[in-house]
Parts: structure tokens; C-alpha cells; sequence
């Protein structure tokens, strides 16, 4: 059986626990359980991609809260956090100077905005992040949102895809 049929037919139970290591809010995965059975595992991340989009802000907020800072050392076993290991993985060759200026950079954008930076890091270098990081801060808290969920959104695609190995 591959990973999409489960997520089809699994109980809706265990399929929410897996897809919450995709994103934290709970109405992410009882959105896209809700939907199920999904054709194909494009169709399953497009939605997945769709609902988190459509997420109010009190749940991106809680999807927030379950990711690391940028550039921190990820610990722990639980999904969330392989996957932020994973996304995250590029971070490792930062230079001192760009690990300083990130963390200095994160400090500023949760005074500025009150919750953490979120970037997706997949596929991007230490200094493309920090980049991003300097040029949000100029934001202001409505585009600065809209720029949150985009990134929430591009990251639950990335991991849905993982999840069921497409």
C-alpha cells in the first residue's frame, strides 16, 4: 500500500497526528483529511498548499509556535523537528558572522512582529535566509502576515510531498 493510500484510508485519527508534523494548526489537518481521498499526491499537496493558505491568523500563529528559530539548533524526535533538521540543513555551513547576524536578525523581527521568522530554508543558502530575513523587516504587520503564510504554506507543501514520497 503507498503512503497516499494510507493517508486515504487510514483512520482520521492517526492521519491528523501525521499531518500536524506537516503544519501545527489544527484546522490544516482536519481541512485536508476532510477531503480525502486524493487522486494523486499533486492533488494532496496542491490542497495541502490551499488550506494553509486559507488558515485564519490565530491558527498560522499556532503553526508558528511549533517552529524553531532559523539558524537554531533543532532538538528533539518528534517530526516537527526531523523535518525542521532537514529544511534547516544548509544552515550548518553558516559562517560565525552570518549565525551572529541571524540570531541578531531573529531577536529583531520577533520585537517587530511578535512571533517567529518563518522563511522557508529548504533550497536556499545561510545568506539568501538572512537576506530574506533583513529585507521582511521592512514590512509592515499586514504584508508581513500575507509573506508568513505564503512561507507556512510553501513548507507544509514541502512536507506533505515528503510524507507521501512524491
Amino acid at each position: 500500500m503507498s503512503r497516499l493510500d494510507e493517508l486515504n484510508t487510514g483512520p482520521a485519527d492517526a492521519v491528523v497526528e501525521e499531518l500536524r508534523a506537516c503544519n501545527a494548526a489544527p484546522r490544516f489537518a482536519a481541512g485536508l483529511v476532510a477531503g480525502r481521498p486524493f487522486p494523486d499526491a499533486d492533488t494532496l499537496v496542491r490542497r495541502a498548499g490551499e488550506v494553509a493558505r486559507a488558515l485564519p491568523w490565530d491558527e498560522v500563529a499556532l503553526a508558528l509556535a511549533a517552529h524553531p528559530r532559523i539558524g537554531d539548533r533543532v532538538e528533539g524526535d518528534s517530526a516537527e523537528a526531523a523535518a525542521s533538521r532537514r529544511e534547516q540543513g544548509a544552515m550548518g555551513g553558516a559562517d560565525d558572522g552570518t549565525r551572529a547576524a541571524l540570531a541578531e536578525g531573529n531577536r529583531a523581527y520577533e520585537e517587530r512582529f511578535g512571533h517567529v521568522y518563518l522563511v522557508r530554508a529548504a533550497g536556499r543558502s545561510p545568506e539568501e535566509v538572512l537576506a530574506e530575513l533583513r529585507r521582511r523587516l521592512g514590512n509592515d504587520e499586514e504584508t508581513e502576515r500575507d509573506e508568513v503564510v505564503e512561507q507556512l504554506a510553501q513548507i507544509t507543501e514541502l512536507r506533505v510531498r515528503g510524507l507521501v514520497g512524491a
